[in-house]
């Protein structure tokens, strides 16, 4: 990870990630100079446009994210507060556990 952050040209990626890669920073950057010949890279890299719709929502709702928290006063959690939401989210996944039922079947 350290390495894409530090320079994605010569950290140990596949090409096809460090495409993805470059583009992604143009549209953090730069999101008004996407042309369509930036897709057609990632195409030929061998990404599909539905491959790159998702990278640029993921993009999109980080970017989204990180303003709300910013500007809302939000802060990060503890990481014990880390380990325990992992924890929980390796056993049990995102959703929450339905409710048990009661006797009538409600």
């Amino acid at each position: 990870m350290a390495g894409v952050l530090a320079d994605v040209e010569t950290c140990a990626l596949p090409d096809k990630e460090k495409a993805l890669f470059r583009y992604l920073r143009k549209v953090n950057g730069e999101p008004w100079a996407i042309e369509r010949a930036d897709v057609e890279v990632l195409r030929a890299a061998g990404w599909s446009d539905e491959a790159v719709y998702d990278a640029v929502t993921v993009c999109a709702l980080f970017n989204f994210y990180n303003r709300w928290c910013d500007a809302t006063g939000v802060r990060d959690m503890r990481p014990a507060s880390f380990e325990m939401s992992g924890k929980r989210i390796a056993t049990q996944g995102y959703a929450p556990a339905a409710p048990p039922k009661t006797q009538t079947g409600r």
